[in-house]
């Protein structure tokens, strides 16, 4: 996800925007993002295979179980470069290769139904949870439906070439999934607010998490403003008997409430960007955290954020837009580069593999084994006073 977020930012630079440089970039980390995807997808399908029982232990685990929602969106950022650049600038595949990226989108589409309402409900029904517990990672398996629509955004504007019924069908479905997914995003951003209220700032590194609301926000400001621009262009219809959809000013008018709707949310992403930033220096004044694997998701939130800000400048020519979105582009890919560099050093020594509710496991087998022991221990000790009743008796 983070390295596709990087992907995404060079394509859309606003600076020598279109130029050999800078679509170089974007397929390199297209590529780059492309091996990642496949190589840790080949070892956890091998995980879950050789060791099935792990599968219910990490599904039930409150945090590491909602991770399962980054599959589908990292499945996203790479069909927004196959679009993007590989078929719209590079002309790559023609229709057959648009259709087929058309249709891993849908695929996509039902892995991300799983985890909205899958995991939402193992949330609800298997995994154990509280308000002084609750961080950003619930967002994860709801805004799966957010980054899809985006993706669906992207997707409508080639489609239009070859059918408008089938760009008209991914704009629809683009527009229910991003009403569901930031509706809950919201929900939780409010449990989490009252959860600062109440028990304050998450210690150590899980401060990291307070990133993550620009995820939902920021990706869901960028698809209402591609929605926009995509009804602008596919209305008036032409056939049909709405006069909603064959009147002339409809696709404007919506085209202006999208564009409001995600100056709106790239506000409300702003605030949270300045509640991190003071979350975590405070944090960190009172003590210092180790690098872990955390760290990796303060890339795609902001890589997303600074994406919304890009694309608001491309529809409003605003110089502020440009300037304020190329600085935080570049901020976040020496972000990413802090953070791979630190990655590939930990790795080397293993430091940075983890596996919680193995450790969770670990730590109930103990448990388990200390009471069978202590229990072991008084029924020896029972024995023993009997067999001394026993004795004195006779």
């Amino acid at each position: 996800m983070g390295t596709g977020a990087i992907s995404l930012l060079f394509q859309g630079f606003p600076y020598a925007a279109g130029s050999r440089t800078l679509k170089i970039f974007t397929l390199i980390f297209f590529f780059l993002n492309l091996i990642l995807f496949i190589v840790f997808t080949i070892i956890t399908v091998a995980r879950y295979i050789l060791f099935p029982n792990i599968w219910s232990l990490m599904i039930r685990h409150p945090v590491q179980g909602l991770y399962v929602g980054c599959f589908p969106m990292a499945v996203t950022t790479l069909i927004n470069v196959s679009v993007r650049t590989i078929y719209q600038d590079y002309g790559f595949g023609g229709k057959r290769f648009l259709y087929a990226i058309w249709w891993i989108w849908w695929v996509d589409i039902v892995i991300s139904c799983l985890c909205v309402w899958g995991m939402v409900q193992i949330m609800i029904t298997r995994q154990r949870h509280s308000l002084e517990m609750m961080l950003p990672v619930w967002l994860l398996p709801v805004v799966t439906f957010v980054v899809a629509s985006s993706s669906g955004g992207i997707l409508a504007a080639p489609l239009q070439e070859f059918s408008s019924s089938h760009a008209l069908i991914t704009v629809v479905f683009s527009i229910f999934m991003v009403t569901i997914g930031l509706s809950l995003s919201l929900i939780i951003l409010t449990i989490y607010y009252l959860r600062l209220m109440v028990y304050g700032l998450p210690e150590g590194a899980t401060i990291l998490s307070s990133f993550l609301p620009l995820g939902p926000i920021g990706q869901a400001g960028f698809s209402i403003l591609l929605v926009g621009k995509n009804v602008k262009s596919l209305l008036p219809l032409t056939y049909g008997d709405s006069e909603i959809l064959r009147a002339s000013t409809t696709g404007d008018t919506i085209n202006v409430i999208c564009l409001c709707i995600s100056i709106v949310l790239w506000s409300f992403a702003t605030m949270w960007v300045i509640f991190a930033l003071l979350g975590i220096q405070e944090v960190a004044r009172e003590s210092r955290f180790p690098f872990k694997l955390p760290f990796w998701g303060l890339v795609f939130p902001n890589g997303v954020y600074a994406n919304l800000t890009v694309e608001l400048y491309t529809t409003l020519d605003s110089s502020f837009f440009r300037v304020y979105g190329a600085l935080y582009s570049v901020v976040t890919f020496f972000l990413w580069i802090a953070v791979a560099t630190r990655t590939m050093m930990l790795v080397r020594n293993q430091r940075i593999f983890e596996a919680p509710c193995l450790e969770d496991m670990d730590s109930l087998m103990y448990e388990y084994k200390r009471k069978r022991s202590t229990a072991t221990h008084s029924e020896s000790e029972g024995s023993k006073s009997r067999s001394r009743g026993t004795e004195a008796e006779v």
